[in-house]
Parts: C-alpha cells; structure tokens; sequence
C-alpha cells in the first residue's frame, strides 16, 4: 500500500519508532532540545493513542483458539486502556503495540516481543516481564512496582516511572551509548527505582539522571560509564559492581553499601562533584 493511503497518525508513529530503534541503534546523539521535543507533532489525542480497537475478550478468545506452538500477532493494535490485568499474554506478539493507560497488573508477559511500545501511564505493577524484548519501546509514567524483568532487554525509555522494587537480575539496560539522545532517550530518568534489584545487570552506559535508586542492590552489576548525575544511591549495595568512569556528579551517594567490595570505585567520574553526606 502506498505510503499516501496510510492514515497520518500512523505514518508519524510509524516513522518516529523506526527512528528510534534506528537511532538507538546506531547509537547516533541528537541535540538535547531534539528529545525534549521528540513528542512534539504526534497527536497523543488521537484514537490511534487513546483508544482500543479490541477487547479483552476478543483477546483471550484469541489466545484459547491458538494451535500448539502458536502465537497472537497484536502486532500494532491499538489497545489503549484495556483491563488487562492478570492476563497470561506470553504467547502474544504486542510489538509495535499501543497499551497508553493499559492495566496489565500483574501480567504474564515472560519472553513476550514488546518492540516500540507506546506504554504512556501503563500499570504493569507486578508483572512478569523475565526474559522479555522491551527495545526501543515508551514507557513514560508507567507503573512497573514489583514487575521482574530478570534477564530481559529493557533498552526503553522508563521516564518519571514507578519501579519501585522491581527486578533487573541478568537484565540488559544498556542503550549502547551514555546519555542517549535518540529522539526519546533510552533510560530511567527520573524513574523510582528504590529498593529494585540489578544483580548481575549489564547497566553499561544506562541513562539513570535524578532517579531515586536508594536501598538497591547493584551487586555485580556493569555500570561502566553509566550516568548517575543527579540521582540518589543511598545505602544501595555495589558489591562486585564494575563503576568505572560512572558519572556521579550530585549523586547522593551516602551510606552506600561494600563500596570496598566494588571494583574501579576509584575510577568515579566526578566524585568529587557528589553528594557523601
């Protein structure tokens, strides 16, 4: 089909996640004023963004009718603030998907491709997410309190959203490049993350400015390059955790836990710029 019979909403939100996965990436930095405006042009109003084009049990007669080895191909549906709360999704394909103001509380999505998600103020609380794709996807204002993305890629933007005690063990979070530019910046700034779990995460480069990160354990973890800029660490554990060249200028960093025990704690960017006290 020509690209002149595809509706206009859809060719803007097409073309802007493709950006973004392209951009990720290649690991390409764009201007900061750029990801600030990078919603800027998309009408979030629209039914494409606010509206559903199935139900829930259209949904679940799709998943009880599925052959053996099958999946569910959501493929780029709008299912914008649908309750799908609880519901076993881990034989669905949702990339592309649209879930703004989506309930998937306590849902399975274990393995699940979430490619170029738009998840804006989804409630994923307690969600299982192991080993799922979130790359490239948009989760903004999201709930995720107590959701475990135990060794899933979860390159995505997580701005200004709740994580409170989630589970990144074995996960990878690194966008690739520190302090991604990429029309929507990959990373949790911002985000809560207080008590959350990054055993043995690859946090290489993560994007973590003024996210509160206090009481977490970052043991093992991967933090080289990673930027903490603003964020509060207090009394998180960084036993075993690689924190070469991370970037802790105004960090609050007091009371954090085995520092002896991390490996280039020494090796701090702007240590001297951080808040110990």
């Amino acid at each position: 089909m020509s690209d002149r019979f595809v509706p206009a909403h859809q060719r803007l939100a097409g073309r802007f996640a493709m950006m973004i996965a392209a951009l990720a990436m290649a690991g390409a930095p764009t201007p900061p004023a750029f990801a600030q405006d990078a919603l800027d042009g998309i009408d979030m109003t629209s039914e494409a963004f606010t509206k559903a084009e199935m139900t829930r049990a259209e949904i679940e007669s799709g998943l009880a009718s599925l052959a053996p080895e099958a999946t569910l191909d959501l493929t780029g549906k709008s299912l914008n603030g649908l309750d799908l709360a609880g519901l076993d999704l881990h034989r669905a394909v949702l990339n592309q998907t649209r879930l703004n103001k989506t309930k998937l509380a306590g849902a399975n999505l274990s393995g699940v491709q979430l490619h170029q998600v738009w998840a804006i103020e989804a409630d994923l609380t307690g969600a299982n997410l192991t080993g799922a794709d979130l790359t490239g996807s948009i989760f903004m204002r999201a709930k995720f309190d107590g959701a475990d993305f135990s060794k899933a890629i979860a390159k995505a933007n997580f701005t200004s959203a709740s994580m409170v005690k989630a589970k990144f063990d074995g996960a990878n979070v690194s966008p690739g490049k520190k302090n991604e530019r990429s029309m929507v910046k990959l990373g949790f700034e911002r985000a809560n993350l207080d008590g959350a779990s990054f055993k043995g995460a690859n946090m290489h480069r993560t994007y973590l400015e003024f996210a509160a990160l206090t009481n977490a354990s970052l043991v093992n973890a991967i933090m080289t390059d990673a930027d903490l800029s603003g964020a509060d660490v207090t009394g998180s554990d960084v036993t075993g955790a690689d924190m070469a060249g991370t970037d802790v200028n105004s960090a609050k960093i007091a009371g954090l836990v085995n520092t002896d025990k991390a490996k280039n704690y020494d090796k701090l960017f702007n240590l001297d710029r951080a808040a110990k006290n």
